[in-house]
């Protein structure tokens, strides 16, 4: 479920080869796309730290791939289309030489022309009654599953889904049903004022409803579908090739790059608005409090955008039926730009408005912090970190190490009793910042060892004599903290600074990437995208690559993702784990690790709610290993009563409170008064606390720790 999951990149910028591979200016997209071939091809031998060898076993691994992106489902395409791409499974290397774009664009037209067969099949299915009571069975896992031979099969594996998926519908008709029947109950047995409507649909009504559900769905499927760029294949295809060097080497087409770059350095330059798609209209998801939507005072979310003028003097552009990445590149810009969006608002009423663009930071990349109320009447910090975020081309712009120093000087004048850094779902992000966090709790020392593919090995320093918290310090993980958060975690691990908490271990993500725009090798002005390139691995102190193997917690705690096949050693093509030289530290010795363990050994051991938790992740990975389903409707709903009857089981989980309480820093506490998304995305961040059964452990640890 998880073996393809995709985390930041981990960024060292260093120099690279001077390399130039002269090229003409291409005359056009073909031209432009064989020209990207080749380009990538030769950085991927030159550049990557362990380039294989281009050649028909390599082709093969490209192949296999290939359709594991473009249909892994095995929806598209006939037996006959996949006899015939056969042909070419041992020539993919070839055309990657040359720039031959035959097999993608034999595939790539395949596609589009079963995608059109498909929505007309499925608008006839759609377009009659369709029998719930028949003994079918969907096959739900893809290895099994085998492509149809021909236009009935097809036509009769998509009758099966869109079942499928009427019958969920269904299902979800009637638990929302129940938790209306829930509430209503509650509410009456309390005496309270009862305002809830309780609409019970009959089971023909719910299945008529549901099947308009599918049809919108299925329909809005194929029509966006149908919108996306034959170039955003070639993306894909062009991934085939680089993933199978390793996972995290990947072709960025120009807009991949402009949305990666938004991500890495937590702000946009636009108008502070989410932009939300709904059956070929477009709409104004929340504003950004303070930025040019919202200041505006004329726009509102809920709003349907009809045309965007990207600037002044130029024509409207119709965004209806549009799709909403499109929709977004139009409104964002140069930052003091104008932008001007004509909406219709709830009461029909037209309105055009226009704003300058201004930079908006995205918060939920950055690091936050909040105060921790024990019951034994101490007080911690913890502090939360998304992702190892910088911004390399403005002096001013935020930083991941910069944050956490700024929230640690919050937490100080509170007089905590430590700090727990949370780290988990952190996939990383600029290898730099690693060195600068450690700095703010230790003397200057090294922190991580980084080899490249010619052997060389060089030991990054934190040189900083200066650390701002000397006390107790835990830092919580899972198996999706990876790259930067590892390096961080084995450091102060390696060093006995920190106490590790969380998954048995990370992800095990142990390479170091750099991007290299695809431009610098071409004698050209057009964009060619960029190539993300693994160019070196990295390695703790004591010589361990976390390559595969992640970082072992001290105190393990087994979570949600612990049953599942997630972290780079369940990937086919990721790099093998080794080992290089220890370099000289100095480790502090502050604690005990073993007495630690000892005590949260005991209480997880009668911790009912952490057993009910492992129950319950081993009982969801099993549902997601089922390789079929019945789709006759009684058989289904048997099947769907039996889940829920153990997800009642499961229930007790979601009242469940850590006794914990909270209270913001000073300068949140005032704004949470003006600004009403921060004060919800505060409100629905502390439940999320209250229900965390590790933090509750973390805390416990991190008030032992002496």
């Amino acid at each position: 479920m998880f073996k393809n999951l995709k985390l930041n990149t981990l960024l060292l910028f260093i120099p690279l080869t001077s390399l130039v591979f002269c090229f003409n200016t291409p005359k056009n997209d073909d031209e432009k796309m064989s020209t990207i071939m080749v380009s990538v091809k030769n950085t991927l031998s030159y550049l990557h730290y362990s380039p294989k060898t281009i050649n028909d076993a390599y082709s093969k691994d490209v192949y296999k791939h290939y359709f594991e992106m473009v249909d892994s489902s095995k929806r598209y395409f006939l037996q006959s289309d996949m006899d015939e791409f056969a042909k070419h499974e041992t020539k993919l290397d070839d055309y990657l030489n040359q720039g031959d774009l035959t097999f993608y664009k034999l595939t790539v037209d395949r596609l589009y022309q079963r995608v059109d067969e498909i929505d007309k099949i499925t608008q006839d299915i759609l377009s009659k009654p369709i029998n719930l009571n028949e003994d079918e069975t969907l096959i739900l896992e893809p290895k099994i599953k085998k492509n149809a031979k021909n236009q009935a099969e097809l036509s009769q594996e998509w009758k099966k889904y869109i079942k499928y998926n009427i019958l969920q519908e269904m299902e979800s008709l009637t638990a929302k049903e129940e938790m209306q029947k829930e509430k209503k109950d509650s509410v009456q047995k309390f005496n309270l004022k009862d305002t809830i409507k309780l609409e019970i649909l009959t089971p023909e009504a719910k299945r008529i409803k549901a099947t308009s559900e599918v049809k919108d769905l299925v329909t809005d499927t194929f029509r966006r579908f149908k919108k996306r760029n034959k170039m955003d294949w070639f993306t894909v295809y062009m991934n085939a090739y680089t993933e199978v060097f390793d996972p995290h080497t990947n072709y960025y087409s120009p807009k991949n790059k402009e949305d990666f770059d938004t991500q890495f350095t937590g702000k946009v330059i636009g108008i502070g608005a989410i932009i939300q798609e709904k059956r070929g209209y477009l709409y104004l998801g929340a504003l950004t409090i303070g930025a040019p939507a919202w200041k505006s005072k004329q726009l509102s979310e809920g709003d349907k955008i009809l045309k965007v003028r990207s600037k002044p003097g130029l024509d409207a552009v119709n965004v209806v039926g549009m799709l909403s990445d499109e929709a977004v590149r139009l409104i964002r810009g140069e930052k003091g730009t104008k932008v001007t969006l004509t909406v219709e608002k709830k009461d029909k009423s037209i309105k055009e408005v226009t704003m300058t663009r201004e930079e908006v930071a995205i918060e939920d990349t950055f690091a936050r912090s909040i105060i921790v109320n024990a019951p034994d009447g101490k007080k911690y910090g913890l502090i939360n970190l998304p992702s190892f975020n910088a911004d390399f081309a403005d002096a001013k712009g935020r930083n991941a190490s910069d944050d956490i120093k700024n929230e640690i000087l919050k937490l100080k004048p509170q007089n905590v009793d430590g700090i727990i850094l949370d780290l988990r779902n952190n996939g990383g992000g600029s290898l730099t910042e690693v060195g600068d966090i450690m700095g703010l709790f230790i003397n200057a020392g090294p922190y991580v060892q980084v080899k490249d593919g010619n052997g060389k090995v060089q030991t990054l320093k934190n040189k900083t004599n200066a650390p701002i918290w000397t006390g107790p310090l835990l830092i919580m993980q899972n198996e999706l903290s990876a790259s930067a958060s590892e390096i961080l975690a084995g450091a102060m691990q390696d060093y006995g600074r920190a106490v590790i908490l969380g998954s048995p271990q990370s992800f095990g993500k142990g390479t170091v990437q750099t991007f290299v725009d695809l431009n610098r090798f071409l004698n050209t002005t057009d964009d060619f995208g960029s190539l993300k390139l693994t160019i070196q691995k990295f390695y703790r102190i004591t010589g361990e690559s976390t390559q595969r193997k992640g970082i072992e917690s001290d105190i393990k705690m087994k979570d949600f993702f612990t049953y599942a096949e997630i972290g780079e050693r369940y990937d086919d093509y990721a790099l093998a784990w080794d080992k290089i030289p220890a370099v000289p530290f100095q480790a502090l010795n502050t604690f005990s690790v073993q007495a630690l363990q000892k005590g949260i050994e005991a209480r997880l051991a009668n911790n009912k709610n952490y057993q009910l938790i492992q129950e319950s992740a081993q009982w969801k990975e099993k549902l997601d290993k089922e390789e079929t389903i019945s789709l006759e409707q009684s058989k289904f709903n048997e099947v769907m009563q039996a889940r829920k009857a153990q997800i009642k089981k499961f229930k007790g989980l979601d009242k469940f409170n850590n006794g914990l309480k909270f209270t913001l820093n000073p300068d949140e506490a005032i704004r949470e008064k003006t600004d009403e998304p921060f004060t919800k995305k505060t409100e629905n961040w502390t439940k999320n606390l209250q229900r965390d059964l590790y933090l509750q452990e973390a805390v416990t640890v991190v008030g032992e720790m002496k």
